[in-house]
């Protein structure tokens, strides 16, 4: 069941996320329902603040306030249970179709973190294997896994340029 799981958004009452969290927890430990409602999660931001006394503190503050995220696999059981917790005012979606997010938006909003194993290092000879560039063949330059990014200078019309690509787009000549 749980690779069926997809992230859906819920709406609370502004101020209840914590609650709403706590409940559903509680609901997925009583129920023994771990294989359905996988996480859950309040997307939070550290940001810092300077008072009007000049000082500098930083603060936890909700990304989204009045949404807490589920990564769940969706039934009309478990859809009636979170609809129902104190301060849970509706999934996002139609009145009873909750809409799953997108990986794209998943990956947008950083809940799920995607690891990529680089096998190659700077200097290694690399085959781009996706994108406009598939096919063409370079050695890396630079390598930014924070930004999932790899620079690799390849040659193109007799000239060497670089190439910005994602980490998964190249691979190590063999």
């Amino acid at each position: 069941m749980a690779e069926n799981a997809k992230w859906y958004v819920v709406h609370t009452y502004s101020g209840y996320e914590n609650a709403v969290k706590t409940s559903i927890e509680k609901f997925v430990t009583n129920r023994h329902v771990e294989d359905m409602i996988l996480d859950i999660r309040i997307p939070m931001e550290t940001v810092t603040e300077v008072t009007d006394a000049g000082t500098v503190k930083e603060v936890e503050r909700k990304v989204f306030p009045g949404y807490v995220l589920l990564k769940m696999v969706m039934t009309d059981d478990i859809w009636h249970l979170i609809r129902n917790i104190r301060g849970v005012t509706g999934f996002v979606g139609t009145a009873n179709n909750p809409i799953p997010l997108t990986e794209e938006e998943v990956l947008a909003l950083g809940v799920e973190k995607h690891e990529i194993v680089v096998m190659y290092n700077v200097g290694d000879n690399v085959r781009i294997v996706d994108g406009p560039f598939a096919t063409f063949t370079g050695v890396v330059d630079e390598i930014d896994a924070a930004e999932n990014k790899v620079s690799v200078i390849v040659s193109m019309f007799g000239r060497e340029m670089p190439v910005e690509l994602e980490l998964d787009q190249v691979e190590v000549l063999q």
